[in-house]
């Protein structure tokens, strides 16, 4: 372990035990200076540095051979002024959805990336850590790092290990801390979950709540608004195509989640465009918050919206203000011009103005025009996650919806979102179909293109999913719990290892080319089939890669295990605050869907799928520098970018598919028949109802 990572190790472990308390396992000690003690235990700080500055014992339920634990001896700089953090009380919700949270959370991002140098960080952060809100802290210190050239490297455990209580049962936590006394290591046994803890399966929506409360799924959207703040320094929030980003990424979401509703005989997502009717759709979350014990409240069927009035937060949505704002929005769509600030025109007509349009509907502190068309992504998450108490008036604080790390628990997520993605469709729909020069490449056939499992004597074109159950170590989160492991059990869809096979025959010389992977789904619900208009609406990316073609026969081989869109399985769940942090494949990388929710879920009796490919010319995609993808956080670029760079690809995401077609083109086949360079197979995608272990 470096000493930059030890440093930095126990920061991010137990946010509400204090910094004074052995960290890591007990093998992780800081020493505070005295103004590092909050009041309540400054006048006790020696008394505290002696009674928890020497190794644990055997008593504390581990070995009596227990190494010596390291220090980190921390500099004593000038008190700093975070008066501007306090607002947020340090037990108190913090939701990037309220403007003078995600105001508060930009200004301490860039307090720690102004640190003139790592030392001076980690004393800054000590200082902040029992000082502040605790997801704000770790929100903002996270950002930092992952955003300072000095500590990007710097291994940061995952939401899930530092508040599991936003991800799982809150029922399993007294039994972990009972496990925990109890039993000592390693003879501990995990906790099980159950799948279905929110709701039975006579409400209908519970067939969709693999999904919806997939622990990697809310994952992806919790660090997905981690590596794009939407407030913060410049350098933080100005990425390059951050709108764009916003847009596609949200999108891919929803078609996966439509996709799934089919294979689950549900029909389409219900769109949340009125702001004024009742809410069919009821929640109970069934989570708490570790920093007081209190319930994420429930949402009941066919409540109503209200203007969301909260002094304390100083939060004040007003629906009809939304409302003006939306149609602002829309009508500088139809115009195909945004105003700005001094009253000149920026153009959405062109391949930039989906990012333009995507930073105003978001909306980040980029927006072109904030004042002028508001903040009416976030205004509709806050009216959804105070509608249980839009004035405070029962002290409570805001539902799943409000938090960035729970929002797509809830089925009315989906409904605003499809809302949302109907603003960007919008627009989308006003550009001209794309060219033949736009899609073909002269010279390239592809004569063959199939999938088969990573195992011997497979089927080809027929891939399986399953139930995988998975142990999860949450010790890190127990705060004041027992030291060690605190294993729990989940289970969650997974998909067997399958590879794509291609056979494309070059004519002339060798150059590259760019492999695009799409999957479409061929019927509803009901079985009907769907027009190619709605199929490519609801097409997912499954992978994006740069290949070398020589001259003549090319026979490619590509694992799904390699996609562009997901992050390995063991990023999703892995601890790094209590593994070997010297691990450098496992970097704080966690952004990218996860791999065990890369396919549909299908169903017992096998659904068919459209799956597309096609090899686009390089030399219209291409984005200097090159970048290759095996290295660092490359490998998830699709949905996150990559770290510092431009965005790998020079087409709108979702190319080819990100534009509606002309009249003539009804099906698949007759999207792909005028161009060798494109190839379909038809895949079968087969759930067998069967829970494997994972080894």
């Amino acid at each position: 372990m470096s000493s930059l990572e030890n440093q930095f190790r126990g920061l991010l472990q137990h946010p509400y035990e204090p910094l004074f308390f052995p960290k890591n396992n007990g093998q992780l000690l800081y020493d505070l200076p005295d103004r590092f003690f909050t009041e309540r235990y400054r006048a006790i700080g020696q008394n505290l540095i002696n009674r928890f500055s020497t190794p644990l014992t055997a008593t504390a339920g581990t070995s009596a051979d227990t190494p010596v634990p390291s220090r980190v001896t921390l500099k004593d700089i000038p008190e700093p002024n975070l008066q501007f953090a306090r607002v947020i009380s340090r037990r108190s919700g913090f939701s990037l959805f309220i403007p003078q949270h995600r105001k508060i959370a930009g200004q301490l991002i860039e307090f720690f990336i102004s640190q003139p140098d790592t030392e001076s960080l980690v004393a800054a952060a000590a200082f902040a850590r029992d000082r502040l809100n605790a997801p704000l802290f770790q929100y903002a210190l996270s950002s930092a790092l992952l955003h300072r050239s000095d500590t990007n490297d710097v291994p940061v455990p995952s939401f899930l290990h530092l508040f599991p209580d936003q991800f799982v049962d809150p029922a399993v936590f007294p039994k972990l801390l009972e496990e925990g006394r109890a039993v000592l290591q390693p003879n501990r046994m995990a906790i099980d979950i159950p799948m279905n803890y929110t709701a039975s399966e006579n409400i209908r929506e519970q067939a969709m709540a693999y999904f919806r409360e997939d622990i990697g799924v809310n994952l992806h959207h919790w660090h997905w608004h981690l590596v794009y703040p939407a407030d913060g320094p410049a350098s933080v929030v100005r990425k390059n195509r951050r709108g764009e980003l916003f847009y596609y990424m949200h999108q891919q979401i929803l078609a996966r989640y439509q996709i799934d509703r089919f294979s689950n005989g549900l029909g389409r997502v219900p769109v949340l465009n009125n702001l004024r009717m009742p809410i069919a759709e009821a929640y109970y979350p069934k989570i708490i918050r570790s920093a007081n014990n209190r319930t994420y409240p429930a949402r009941y069927r066919n409540m109503v919206m209200a203007d969301v009035i909260r002094p304390d937060d100083q939060l004040q949505v007003i629906i009809s203000e939304v409302e003006l704002q939306l149609q602002r929005i829309i009508e500088a769509i139809d115009a195909g011009s945004i105003v700005a600030p001094n009253g000149q025109r920026i153009p959405l007509n062109n391949f930039n103005g989906i990012d333009v349009l995507g930073n105003i509907v978001e909306s980040s502190a980029i927006s072109a025009n904030g004042a002028f068309y508001g903040d009416t992504h976030n205004s509709g998450h806050i009216l959804l996650a105070f509608i249980h108490d839009p004035t405070g008036e029962y002290l409570e604080s805001f539902g799943v919806m409000g938090d960035v790390t729970t929002a797509m628990r809830d089925p009315i997520f989906y409904q605003w979102h499809t809302y949302v993605n109907n603003i960007f469709t919008r627009h989308k729909n006003l550009f001209s179909p794309y060219t033949a020069d736009d899609l073909s490449n002269a010279g390239v056939n592809i004569v063959n293109f199939e999938t088969e499992l990573d195992r011997q004597g497979s089927v080809k074109n027929l891939l399986l999913t399953f139930w995988q159950r998975t142990q999860i170590d949450l010790g890190a989160g127990l705060d004041f719990g027992p030291e060690g492991n605190a294993f729990v059990t989940i289970t969650h869809l997974q998909h067997a290892a399958f590879s794509y096979r291609f056979q494309i025959i070059l004519s002339g010389r060798a150059r590259e080319g760019t492999v695009r992977i799409f999957l479409a789904p061929k019927r509803n619900e009901r079985g009907q089939a769907l027009t190619f208009d709605e199929q490519r609406r609801l097409a997912i990316e499954m992978d994006t890669f740069r290949i070398n073609l020589k001259s003549g026969v090319n026979n490619i081989l590509r694992r799904s295990t390699n996609s562009s869109v997901t992050i390995p399985y063991e990023r999703t769940f892995r601890n790094v605050s209590q593994s070997n942090a010297g691990d450098s494949s496992f970097r704080f990388c966690g952004c990218g869907w996860p791999s065990h929710m890369l396919l549909p879920k299908g169903d017992s009796i096998g659904v068919e799928y459209d799956l597309f490919a096609m090899v686009s010319d390089y030399t219209k995609d291409r984005v200097n520098p090159q970048f290759d993808e095996k290295v660092g956080c490359n490998d998830a670029h699709s949905f996150c970018g990559l770290r510092d760079r431009t965005y790998p690809d020079a087409r709108n995401m979702g190319f080819p598919f990100d534009r509606s077609v002309g009249n003539n083109i009804r099906t698949f086949a007759d999207f792909v028949a005028p161009y060798q360079n494109m190839r379909m197979a038809q895949i079968t995608i087969r759930f067998t109802n069967t829970v494997v272990a994972r080894t």
